[in-house]
């Protein structure tokens, strides 16, 4: 039997959040490869292999996934949200390119999951109703003025803004940073969402203005999203909804 990879999305947390389209992949499969975490969101069942690794080994992950495919394996390569956002399919497709040529002739699909910006936009109301962007604030792999040169570009394009891995334990001061940044374009008074561990049982949304929020409301399980300028909230007795009109009419340009 040929081997295949499919390189699939597990949605934010919740289960129900999972496509069908994985469902039946993970149970077609022989080995599902993933960060630790992830790896730990599948049951085990006789004729599947579980591969945990720890972070930051995404090339060595992608590259034992596509050796395994070649060997007949029927392997998933498993992310959190969506693979194909900060996640997991650019690296198969990293390691597919410096790799062995008949890697390239593997049956090789990219199935795609919920992403966090998503669910998170989903449970406010729907904050990326309409130009946005995504910026990941790590700087494990872009220095930290790339990562200012886009925050700083897209916050005067008055994009609404979502960001992945705002906060960590190593470089807690950086989304300081952040916040410090969104004010100078923004001003103060720009709502931003933090969504933490959205779909779980640990689920937590707080909505504040720019100028009320703190670097220690996020962490690596936050999604942060800072409006636009035409972003805006409707409250309620049972919670506020937080949206952005799908016109831009009222801007100057």
């Amino acid at each position: 039997m040929s081997g295949w990879i499919a390189i699939a999305g597990l949605g934010p947390g919740n289960e129900g959040l999972i496509t069908p389209e994985v469902t039946a992949a993970l149970n077609g499969a022989s080995d599902v490869i993933g960060y630790i975490p992830y790896v730990a969101r599948v049951a085990a069942r006789d004729g599947l292999t579980l591969h945990p690794s720890d972070n930051r080994v995404e090339l060595d992950r992608a590259a034992h996934a596509l050796e395994l495919a070649a060997q007949g394996r029927r392997v998933v390569v498993v992310s959190s949200g969506d693979p194909g956002v900060f996640a997991m399919a650019a690296a198969v497709f990293e390691a597919l390119e410096t790799g062995p040529t008949h890697w390239r002739d593997l049956d090789i699909r990219v199935l795609p999951g919920i992403t966090a910006m998503l669910a998170a936009s989903a449970r406010a109301g729907a904050p990326l109703g309409h130009d946005f962007c995504a910026i990941n604030l790590s700087d494990n792999l872009k220095p930290w003025s790339l990562i200012e040169k886009r925050l700083r570009l897209a916050a005067e394009a008055d994009f609404a803004m979502a960001f992945y891995n705002p906060r960590s334990k190593a470089r807690p001061e950086g989304f300081e940073r952040v916040l410090e940044l969104l004010r100078e374009v923004c001003g103060v008074d720009r709502p931003i969402l933090f969504a933490r561990a959205v779909s779980t049982s640990d689920e937590q949304l707080r909505i504040v203005t720019l100028g009320q929020a703190r670097a220690d409301m996020a962490d690596m399980r936050t999604m942060v999203i800072v409006g636009s300028s035409l972003t805006r909230t409707i409250e309620r007795t049972v919670g506020p909804i937080l949206y952005t009109p799908r016109s831009a009419s009222g801007l100057a340009s």
